[in-house]
C-alpha cells in the first residue's frame, strides 16, 4: 500500500494550532502556492538562540516568495525570559514560547526545530554561556538538524564576533552555527547518529545583518554594503493578495509573552545577508548562486519537473480536481526516485495537494479532551469526498491499538461518512518530552536521538485512513481531537490530552514555613476517570521534617469531582529545605502528577502534566505585619509568596486607586514592568507619591527604558540602564549595613545572597538623585560593580524604595535571602524599624 509520508512535525505540532482550519480543505490559492513549492527544491536553515530572534520577515520571503522548505533551529526554548501574559515561568514559560513559535511558524510557512540548550538567562559572553551549557551535546544537536534539514545555506541571526557585546546565547549559537558547518560532513563526527541521518555539507553560511548590529539605522544606511546581499523581503504575491512582510508581522506578534506584537508592514523592504563560510570559497553574488533548487538536482527528476511546471500552468482555480490525474502521475514518478531525501519530502507535499484538490476532509472527535491511561475513549470518524473522483474507503487504524477495521465503502460526492469507533487510550502522559527527566541549569535531558530537537510532542492519537483513488491505494493520518459547540463561539477544538486517573496538586509549588512553625497545606485531588478509588500516601526525604497523616483515603464516582484535604507540616527549628511527594495510589500504579493549565488566546488549550513534587523551604525570618497593596505588572507570583509567610496582601486596580482607597495600606508594591504595561500608572503616580510622602512605604520593581507609560514613575530623577548581574552567586558588598533595609527585622549578611536562582536582577537604574542611598553593590566576573540594584530614599513622612532584584523569581523559587531582604523593606517606616 502507498503510504502518506506526512510532514510529521507539521501533522502533530502545528495542529494545535488550528485544528479544524488545519483538518479542513485548503483554498485554490492556497493549493496553488503548494504547486509552485512541489517545483523547488531547496532548503535552509535560519538559526538563532532563542524564540523571537528570528526574522520573521526573512521566513516568510523564503517560504511563501521563494517557497523554499525554510526552518528555523532555536537554540533554546526560552525558559529564562520574562512574561508579559501571565505568570508562568521557567519551564511552563517554555512550554509558551515553544508554542508561540509553532504559532508563527503557522502563519510564515517555516518549520520548526530546537536543541536540548536551556535558557538560564542573560548572559553576557558565549564564555558563561559555555560554562553553563553542554558546549558538544548543543553543538551535536546543531550538527543533527543540519543533518536532518540538509540545508543548501545556512543563515545565523547572529555573527560570532566575541569583541562586540552582545547576548552570550547570541555569540555562542553563531559560534556553534558555524562550527557545525564544518563538522556536519564529517562521518566520523558524532557517528551514533548515522543510525538515522546521513552526512551533510551545506554549501554556505550567511549572516543575517542588521541596523541594530550598527546602533542605529542612520549608521546602517551609512555602512558600506558592497560586500553584503541585498533581498528585497517585501515581495507582495498578487494570489494570495498580500505581502511577505505582512504575513511576517502576523508571525512575529505570535510572540505575546515577550510583547513582540508587530506591524504588517507593505513595500519594498530590503534585508542583507553577509557571507561568513563557503564550502567552496567561492563569492556569491545572490543567496542561491551555484546551487541548482530545481527538480534537476535529483537523478531522474527532469521529467518530474516538466510535469510540475505544467501542472502549475494549467491549474483550474475554480475546478481544481482537474489537476488529479496529473497529480497521480508525478506522485508514481517520485515513487521510482533513488534520492531518499526528497522522494520523501516531495511524496508528502505531493499527497497533500491530492488531498486538497479532491477537496477530501478527515476529522477524528471525540466529545472529552481528557483520557487516562487504557480507557476507552469513543472517537467519531468523519470522511467527506468533495469531487467526483472515484474515492473509496478501504480500512481504519487507529494508532493506539493493532486493530483494523476493514470496510469497503465508496464516498460519493459531497455525501458524508461517518462512523463510531472505541479507542484504547495509550500509556504516554501529555507531559512535554523534554521535561520527562530531570534537567540541569543548562541542559534538558533527551535520550532518544531521534526526539532531539522535535518541536513538541506527537499527536496522542491518530487514525489512519487508506483509501483508493482512481483505483489506487492510497494512506492518510489524521489526529483525534476534542470538539464541541459553544453557544457564543460556535465550533471549539482542543488537542486531546492523557492524563493520570487522579491528580494532586498543592496551592503553590513552593512552601514557606517560619522555622519550627507548623502551617496546615490544602491539597486538592481531582478525579480524571470515573469510578475509581485509591490512597493518597505523603512523605518529605529530609529529617527533621514531618507530615500527618501521611496517608490518605479517597474514592470518585464520577470524572471532573475534586476533594480538598490537609494535612500538617512541621519543619524542623532552622533554615532547611526538602520537597513534599504527594503520590496517588491506584491499584498496581502509581502517580504523582498534576495538571497546569495554559489557557491563552493565541495559543491551543493544553492541560500539561508535571511533577506534584513540591519544595519545602523553612527559615529564620521576621516580618513586620503591615497591610500592603500590591498593583500587578507583566506577570508575577509575588502577592502569592508574602501571603506565605504572613503578610495580608491585596492585590489591586491600579484604576481605582484614589488617596481614600490608599488610605487602607501602609505598603505599596508595584509588579515587574508595570510602568512599562499599565496605562493608569501614568496618572496615578502623583496619587502614589502623595501618599508615600504623608507616611506610606512604596517599592517599585524594575521596568525597562522603552516605552514607559511615564517618565515621572520615582519622585526623584532616576536614570534606567540595561545594567544587570547574571551571575546568581556573584559578589555582593552590602554598601550601608547600619541602614534599616539591612537591619530591621532582619539582619542582613553574606549568607543571605547565597542560592540565588538564574539572576541577582536586571535593568538597574545607571543614575539617579542624591536622595537615594544606594544599598547594594555587585558585579558579574570581570566587571566593574555596579550600584542601582537598590535604592532607598525617604520621600516626606515616607520611604520610596527602586529593586532591580529579581524577586519575581526568587520568591516563588524560595530563596531564604531575598524573602529577608523584602520583609525588611516592607517594614521601613515602621514604628519599630529603628531607623
Amino acid at each position: 500500500m502507498k503510504s502518506l509520508t506526512t510532514i510529521f512535525f507539521l501533522s502533530c505540532c502545528l495542529s494545535f494550532f488550528s485544528t479544524t482550519t488545519l483538518l479542513a480543505q485548503k483554498g485554490s490559492a492556497e493549493i496553488y502556492k503548494d504547486i509552485r513549492k512541489l517545483g523547488v527544491l531547496a532548503n535552509v536553515l535560519y538559526l538563532a538562540a532563542h524564540p523571537d530572534d528570528e526574522n520573521t520577515r526573512m521566513i516568510s520571503y523564503l517560504s511563501n516568495d521563494l517557497s523554499v522548505n525554510t526552518t528555523y533551529l532555536s537554540l533554546t526554548r526560552g525558559d529564562g525570559g520574562q512574561n508579559l501574559i501571565g505568570p508562568e515561568m521557567r519551564d511552563m514559560l517554555g512550554v509558551i514560547r515553544t508554542y508561540e513559535l509553532l504559532g508563527a511558524r503557522a502563519i510564515d510557512g517555516g518549520s520548526q526545530l530546537f536543541t536540548r540548550a536551556n535558557d538560564f538567562g542573560y548572559s553576557k559572553t558565549p564564555a558563561e554561556t559555555f560554562t553553563i551549557w553542554d558546549r558538544d551535546a548543543v553543538l551535536s544537536d546543531v550538527v543533527w538538524a543540519i543533518r536532518k534539514v540538509q540545508p543548501d545555506v545556512i543563515i545565523n541571526r547572529f555573527n560570532s564576533d566575541t569583541s562586540r557585546p552582545n547576548h552570550g546565547h547570541h555569540t555562542a549559537s553563531a559560534i556553534l552555527s558555524e562550527e557545525a558547518f564544518d563538522l556536519a560532513g564529517k562521518k566520523d563526527v558524532y557517528p551514533e547518529q548515522l543510525k538515522w541521518v546521513s552526512p551533510w555539507q551545506p554549501e554556505r553560511v550567511y549572516w543575517n545583518t542588521s541596523w541594530f548590529f550598527y546602533g542605529s539605522r542612520e549608521a546602517f544606511e551609512k555602512a558600506d554594503k558592497t560586500g553584503m546581499i541585498g533581498i528585497n523581503i517585501g515581495a507582495f504575491d498578487p494570489v494570495t493578495g498580500e505581502s511577505c512582510s505582512e504575513i511576517a508581522g502576523r508571525s512575529r506578534s505570535m510572540h505575546k509573552s515577550q510583547g513582540f506584537g508587530s506591524a504588517e508592514t507593505r513595500g519594498e523592504s530590503l534585508d542583507y545577508l553577509v557571507l561568513v563560510k563557503d564550502a567552496k570559497n567561492i563569492t556569491p553574488q545572490s543567496l542561491f548562486e551555484g546551487i541548482d533548487i530545481t527538480w534537476n538536482r535529483v537523478k531522474g527528476g527532469q521529467a518530474i519537473g516538466n510535469k510540475v511546471h505544467l501542472l502549475e500552468s494549467t491549474f483550474d482555480f475554480k475546478n481544481p480536481v482537474t489537476s488529479i490525474p496529473l497529480l497521480l502521475q508525478i506522485h508514481s514518478d517520485i515513487e521510482g526516485l533513488s534520492d531518499p531525501f526528497w522522494k520523501k519530502i516531495k511524496l508528502a507535499e505531493c499527497e497533500e495537494l491530492i488531498k486538497n484538490c479532491l477537496g477530501l476532509f478527515f476529522e477524528a472527535r471525540t466529545e472529552r479532551f481528557k483520557a487516562s491511561p487504557g480507557s476507552t475513549l469513543p472517537v467519531t470518524l468523519e470522511i467527506i469526498n468533495r469531487s467526483a473522483k472515484s474515492v473509496s474507503l478501504l480500512s481504519i487504524s487507529p494508532s493506539s491499538a493493532d486493530t483494523t477495521f476493514y470496510l469497503t465503502e465508496p464516498l460519493l460526492y459531497n455525501i458524508g461518512f461517518t462512523t463510531d469507533l472505541p479507542f484504547k487510550v495509550p500509556e504516554e502522559l501529555s507531559i512535554p518530552y523534554w521535561l520527562k527527566d530531570p534537567h540541569t541549569e543548562g541542559m534538558y535531558t533527551v535520550k532518544e536521538q531521534t526526539m532531539r530537537g522535535v518541536p513538541a510532542n506527537p499527536t496522542s492519537i491518530t487514525v489512519d485512513i487508506n483509501l483508493t483513488i482512481d483505483g489506487k491505494p492510497y494512506q492518510f493520518q489524521t489526529p483525534v481531537i476534542y470538539k464541541t459547540v459553544d453557544p457564543a463561539e460556535g465550533e471549539v477544538s482542543r488537542p486531546l490530552s492523557i492524563l493520570p486517573p487522579v491528580t494532586v496538586e498543592a496551592n503553590d509549588e513552593v512552601l514557606v514555613f517560619k522555622k519550627g512553625e507548623s502551617r496546615e497545606v490544602t491539597l486538592t485531588l481531582t478525579a480524571v476517570q470515573d469510578s475509581v478509588s485509591g490512597t493518597l500516601k505523603l512523605k518529605t526525604p529530609v529529617a527533621g521534617w514531618k507530615v500527618a497523616p501521611e496517608s490518605i483515603n479517597w474514592t470518585f464516582g464520577l470524572a471532573g469531582e475534586t476533594l480538598n484535604t490537609t494535612c500538617t507540616i512541621t519543619p524542623p527549628d532552622n533554615t532547611s529545605s526538602t520537597v513534599l511527594i504527594p503520590e496517588i495510589i491506584v491499584g498496581e500504579s502509581s502517580y504523582h502528577h498534576k495538571i497546569h493549565t495554559l489557557d491563552y488566546p493565541h495559543l491551543p488549550y493544553m492541560s500539561i502534566v508535571r511533577d506534584a513534587t513540591v519544595k519545602l523551604q523553612s527559615m529564620d525570618i521576621g516580618i513586620s505585619q503591615r497591610p500592603i497593596a500590591y498593583i500587578q505588572g507583566a506577570g508575577d507570583d509575588v502577592p502569592a509568596s508574602l501571603r506565605q509567610i504572613g503578610y495580608k496582601v491585596d492585590v489591586i486596580d491600579p484604576a481605582g486607586i484614589t488617596p481614600s482607597t490608599l488610605s487602607n495600606y501602609e505598603v505599596v508594591i508595584i509588579g515587574i514592568r508595570a510602568f512599562n504595561t499599565i496605562d493608569a500608572l501614568a496618572h496615578k503616580n502623583k496619587i502614589l507619591f502623595d501618599w508615600t510622602a504623608a507616611g506610606g512605604t512604596m517599592i517599585v520593581q524594575y521596568n525597562v527604558n522603552r516605552r514607559l507609560v511615564t517618565d515621572d514613575f520615582s519622585p526623584y530623577p532616576i536614570t534606567l540602564s540595561r545594567d544587570r548581574t547574571t551571575e546568581e552567586n556573584s559578589p555582593v558588598t552590602i554598601l550601608e549595613p547600619t541602614h534599616p533595609a539591612m537591619q530591621f527585622p532582619n539582619k542582613i549578611t553574606q549568607e543571605d545572597f547565597n542560592g540565588w536562582v538564574q539572576e541577582r536582577g536586571l535593568y538597574y537604574p545607571g543614575e539617579w538623585d542624591e536622595h537615594f542611598t544606594p544599598l547594594l553593590e555587585m558585579h558579574d566576573t570581570g566587571e566593574q560593580g555596579t550600584k542601582g540594584a537598590l535604592l532607598v530614599a525617604p520621600y516626606g513622612e515616607g520611604y520610596f524604595v527602586y529593586s532591580g532584584l529579581s524577586w519575581f523569581r526568587h520568591l516563588p523559587a524560595g530563596d531564604t535571602g531575598p524573602y529577608r531582604i523584602l520583609s525588611n523593606l516592607i517594614s521601613l517606616g515602621h514604628k519599630n524599624d529603628k531607623s
